[in-house]
């Protein structure tokens, strides 16, 4: 796969500012497939369930003939739905499409030789010329594109409880200088008798490990630690382990039962002061009536460089796919003007068409659409963007260790350090 290639990119080269919406999706399709596509997600609950239903409606209004069969399995960041997807494509029973991450998770799939190659469908949708140039080369593997791309999410984002943080005594209004600092804000917050840090199990620890290292080693030095170019034992990484370590003993000691949905809840319920997760976590508070910038607030986990911690859902064609003309109907839907617009409105997300007119997005959306033309470019380790499954399986494992008590911060490094080295050498 060609990480160095996408852990290069810059702000620049990925913008997404909106232009005019024109034109749209639609037409019959499925002949010859049946009438019922299954499409596999992991949205099965909160804003995630919300812009999957979204997209089935237009999908609904696009291809009126076709059924949509939901094929979604429930668990934050899909772990269970990975397993169970695995196990579906080794049987040689794969749904008609399936969602995944854009980036390096795709890597074991194509390995396998489970994916059907989507090239023609960028040219036939005009995907091509909608997508930053530089998306479609982080989506390109041997002149192959693998997977149609239905938004952008960032995933190293600070989420906040305005009454609960002035009741601790906080400006909601001020925004850490660094990792420090915010570990000082949070202290303040739980010592006034909340949870100072909402998290859930092992995959939303892991998204909090990531944006750690994302503000305290900088883009260049965090993308690094998936290309070989910084060492997991060195000195940098130390420091945000520790700072990780800080963070996790002043989060909710019922952390490991629950998912990214629980934790932000305990933020709208005012049980917690902050929460660390990716853009999606704003359809919970927009759908809790609360207002942006009056009962929560927002902004990104920085160590002084402004950098967008890079994610993006996509759907597939899985070899064997029993309705591969459903499959491709589904696929035009989410890739449409329409779809992505409708899709990230509900999700929280931004669209991956530059194309489309985001003038109707909330505020924090625009806040999305500015940094990722213009910050730094760093891939999501906990949602597929950095790192294979495989690897990304090892580091959930020593970070669930870690996070129980069953390691320290030294012992952390050095599996985080030889996990590194077994996949480099893979």
């Amino acid at each position: 796969m060609r990480r160095r290639n996408f852990l290069l990119l810059s702000g620049g080269g990925l913008a997404a500012a909106g232009l005019a919406a024109c034109g749209g999706s639609g037409g019959g399709g499925g002949e010859g497939g049946g009438s019922e596509v299954e499409v596999f997600t992991w949205w099965a609950q909160g804003s995630e369930k919300a812009g999957l239903d979204a997209l089935v409606a237009q999908f609904e209004k696009d291809y009126p003939d076709l059924t949509f069969v939901n094929g979604s399995v429930a668990g934050g960041a899909g772990s269970a739905a990975k397993d169970m997807l695995q196990s579906r494509l080794q049987a040689g029973d794969p749904p008609d499409t399936f969602q995944a991450h854009a980036g390096l998770e795709l890597a074991d799939y194509v390995d396998a030789g489970q994916l059907e190659d989507v090239s023609d469908l960028y040219e036939e949708y005009g995907l091509t010329e909608a997508f930053p140039s530089d998306l479609v080369e982080l989506l390109t593997l041997d002149d192959m594109i693998y997977s149609v791309p239905s938004n952008i999410h960032r995933s190293n984002v600070v989420w906040t409880n305005t009454a609960v943080l002035e009741a601790a005594g906080i400006d909601p209004t001020a925004v850490p200088a660094d990792v420090e600092a915010f570990i000082a804000d949070v202290e303040k917050a739980a010592a006034s008798g909340v949870a100072g840090l909402s998290i859930g199990t092992t995959w939303t620890q892991v998204n909090l490990l990531e944006a750690v290292l994302m503000a305290d080693l900088g883009s260049e030095a965090y993308n690094g630690l998936w290309t070989g170019g910084t060492d997991w034992s060195g000195g940098e990484v130390t420091t945000a382990l520790e700072h990780f370590e800080a963070l996790i003993a002043l989060t909710n000691t019922d952390r490991d039962g629950l998912d990214w949905t629980d934790a932000t809840q305990m933020q709208i319920d005012g049980s917690a002061a902050y929460s660390v997760m990716g853009d999606w976590a704003v359809a919970s508070f927009q759908q809790a009536e609360m207002t942006d910038g009056e009962d929560y607030g927002y902004f990104p986990l920085s160590g002084g460089e402004p950098i967008f911690g890079f994610l993006a859902d996509s759907f597939t064609l899985p070899v064997g796919a029993p309705n591969p003309d459903g499959a491709k109907a589904w696929l035009d839907t989410i890739s449409s003007q329409e779809g992505q617009v409708a899709f990230s409105l509900a999700k929280g997300s931004i669209p991956a068409r530059t194309d489309v007119d985001t003038a109707e997005f909330p505020a924090y959306q625009q806040t999305a659409i500015e940094s990722y033309a213009q910050d730094a470019i760093s891939p999501s380790l906990a949602h597929g963007a950095a790192t294979p499954v495989a690897w990304l399986n090892d580091i959930s494992d020593a970070t669930s260790k870690f996070t129980t008590g069953a390691s320290d911060v030294s012992g952390y490094q050095e599996e985080l350090a030889t996990i590194a080295e077994s996949h480099a050498s893979a």
